[in-house]
């Protein structure tokens, strides 16, 4: 059974700075089924063997609301080309095994689960050896349910997300109850769009910090090594999707890991 999340994330790290390395992990996002599983499979390599620590698989769903157009369009993409979830786990099953020393979490909406069987599915991402889930549009007051199954099962965790506009409150209800990693969402609005890695980011990164003791991950809009150097020392995941998907469609899946290689120079 893998570890928690956790560990995981803070072991990477202490691993990190004995050999004096960039103190940050990275985590990428990738679409199932887009263009192919057969091409997933060759950028998860590349990714890999550039050494992303964490890699974020989305099962498609036809009405992705925290994504931009590009990863919308990803999802539509292989909706259309016949994705099926089964196919989709069997694909997770076998990244699990090709890269063990990999994070792997499977990203997806709150359908999906249902559709599936909300007990039944988080136990197949736990059998799966599937680190972690993430499902925006869950809301953090109705998760009960999914937390404590995630719970059950060692090794697997239900990430919360956390949003700009939050309350303080809000905050401090979803940081309590965090588990794996926080995962927090750098501006208003989806994916894609820029970020301006600002005094305002700090200052809602701060935000998050106070109110839960699991590492923080950043994402939407984190594209080049100067977001990476700006989120060092204030979060211990960056994240990085639209960017990595915009370079696999115009130059392929060597490209990417050529990208990630260069996002974290050591």
């Amino acid at each position: 059974m893998p570890i928690p999340l956790e560990p995981f994330i803070r072991q990477r790290l202490a691993q990190r700075a004995e050999r004096q390395a960039t103190p940050i992990l990275l985590m990428s996002h990738l679409v199932l089924g887009h263009p192919s599983l057969e091409e997933n499979r060759l950028v998860i390599d590349a990714m890999a063997d550039a050494g992303v620590e964490l890699m974020e698989l989305q099962i498609p769903f036809s009405e992705p609301i925290a994504d931009g157009p590009i990863i919308a369009q990803a999802n539509q993409s292989a909706l259309d080309g016949g994705f099926r979830v089964a196919d989709g786990l069997a694909f997770v099953a076998d990244c699990v095994q090709r890269h063990p020393d990999v994070a792997f979490l499977i990203m997806t909406y709150g359908n999906i689960l249902l559709a599936c069987g909300v007990e039944r599915f988080i136990q197949r991402a736990a059998d799966l050896g599937v680190r972690g889930l993430i499902i925006p549009d869950w809301p953090p007051q109705e998760a009960d349910l999914p937390m404590s199954l995630c719970r059950s099962h060692q090794g697997l965790d239900w990430i919360q997300l956390f949003t700009p506009t939050s309350t303080d409150e809000r905050l401090a209800f979803i940081g309590a109850r965090a588990s794996g990693f926080c995962y927090c969402v750098a501006r208003k609005g989806v994916t894609g769009s820029s970020t301006a890695f600002d005094n305002d980011l700090t200052r809602f990164l701060d935000r998050c910090r106070r109110t839960t003791a699991t590492p923080l991950a950043v994402g939407f809009g984190v594209r080049s090594p100067e977001d990476i150097r700006s989120l060092t020392g204030q979060a211990e995941v960056a994240v990085v999707g639209t960017a990595a998907l915009e370079i696999h469609a115009r130059q392929g899946a060597e490209a990417v890991g050529t990208f990630f290689r260069g996002l974290r120079p050591d």
